[in-house]
């Protein structure tokens, strides 16, 4: 495990979410990507080394995983700004799409130019081959459907190039990334870990440990309600619904394009319009300040009310559940409406995550403590290995 460098990467539906090595390195992108040529003009070229590289990913990618190979892409804040940007559809597998490929390849190449890590990687030149040990996760409907194990199989044992085109400070370098080992965890369960444990894999939250609890964990195009009974997700009990926040946020992206002609780039703006500290739900429409909380509640409450039904029903089947905890990015959007909703109906014990980058990261952080626990689990296997072969040794004169 000693030339690999571990990655623990969630690969949202708004954004990706990545944490590397010892905790050291973090990074989050916007989930767009755009097709591009390989010559995207630049104003001002001769400054593009000093502008900030995540604002300018321009990428060729290679790889024997992707239904369309050597494609060229603009990847996160930039393809933002394009007229051709795609993020993902409600409907369909995150396991099955080329975006979640292209997403994750980039965001570990991003950290393997990244400066500091040139002792982690060898470079011959302009070529950055790096080994990494992934933890990463889909959809817990997906998980059921057996669909990890296919897209373990993509990513392993193979060579995925990601080259830089023009991205500052990182132009003409190409990074070969391999994987030692990659964990592909289901979503309800790492959300369970991340509750429990710290990054010593020790117990932190011991009164959570022994009790029945639900996690109804909100995504962009999916959500996930692990039932936790005995320490362990039922798997049987636990189930996976196609119902995210991204269409009720591409309807309120609409809406404000008919109603006030604001043309809003991707639906990471549409979040930070619903969730800010200053002005929420306001925009600027010729340079007016201007409410939106007459669409904005309309169809997040709807939305709201649909995932209070899924709770409502998960939970009559597990009458004996005795907290249910919201969590992910969608949790976040809809944690005053959930909250309302509960109190003028049921009153089920529930909770929500007040810091939001907690909810937010609660997948990466979780994926981090579960591949972490297998690395070093397998470092102390190799060394007992060692010593054990050491004892069997005859010993010569």
């Amino acid at each position: 495990m000693s030339n690999t460098r571990v990655a623990a990467v969630d690969v949202g539906n708004d954004s990706i979410k990545a944490i590397f090595g010892e905790l050291e390195y973090e990074l989050n992108i916007p989930n767009i990507i755009a097709r591009d040529t390989e010559d995207r003009p630049v104003i001002g070229i001769e400054e593009l080394d000093e502008k900030n590289p995540l604002d300018g990913i321009h990428i060729k990618v290679h790889s024997p995983a992707l239904k369309e190979n050597n494609a060229i892409y603009r990847v996160g804040n930039l393809a933002t700004k394009s007229v051709n940007g795609t993020e993902l559809d409600p409907g369909s597998s995150k396991s099955e799409e080329d975006q979640t490929l292209v997403m994750l390849f980039t965001t570990l190449a991003l950290d393997a130019v990244k400066e500091g890590n040139q002792n982690n990687f060898r470079q011959v030149k302009n070529v950055i081959d790096a080994n990494y040990t992934l933890g990463t996760g889909l959809p817990l409907r997906e998980v059921k459907e057996g669909k990890d194990a296919g897209y373990r199989s993509k990513l392993i044992g193979s060579v995925h190039q990601v080259e830089f085109l023009v991205t500052p400070k990182y132009q003409g370098l190409k990074v070969n990334i391999k994987f030692d080992e990659i964990k592909v965890y289901p979503e309800g369960f790492a959300a369970y870990i991340n509750l429990v444990m710290d990054n010593n894999s020790k117990i932190i939250n011991k009164d959570l440990i022994d009790k029945r609890i639900l996690i109804q964990d909100i995504g962009g195009l999916s959500t996930d309600i692990a039932v936790i009974k005995n320490r362990n997700v039922d798997d049987d009990k636990a189930q996976g619904f196609n119902l995210g926040v991204s269409e009720s946020l591409e309807q309120i992206r609409e809406e404000i394009r008919s109603k006030h002609g604001v043309e809003l780039d991707s639906r990471r703006d549409v979040v930070e319009i619903i969730t800010k500290k200053n002005d929420r739900n306001h925009i600027m429409v010729k340079g007016s300040r201007t409410s939106v909380h007459d669409i904005t509640d309309r169809i997040l409450l709807d939305l709201a009310k649909k995932q209070y039904r899924l709770l409502r029903n998960v939970w009559s089947k597990n009458s004996q559940t005795e907290i249910c905890y919201f969590v992910g990015g969608g949790a976040t959007v809809l944690k005053d409406y959930l909250k309302t909703l509960n109190n003028n109906l049921d009153g089920f014990n529930i909770d929500f995550f007040e810091d939001e980058k907690e909810s937010i990261w609660m997948m990466a952080n979780a994926y981090y403590k579960l591949i972490m626990d297998f690395v070093r689990k397998a470092e102390k296997n190799k060394t007992e290995q060692t010593k054990t072969e050491h004892i069997k040794k005859p010993v010569t004169n």
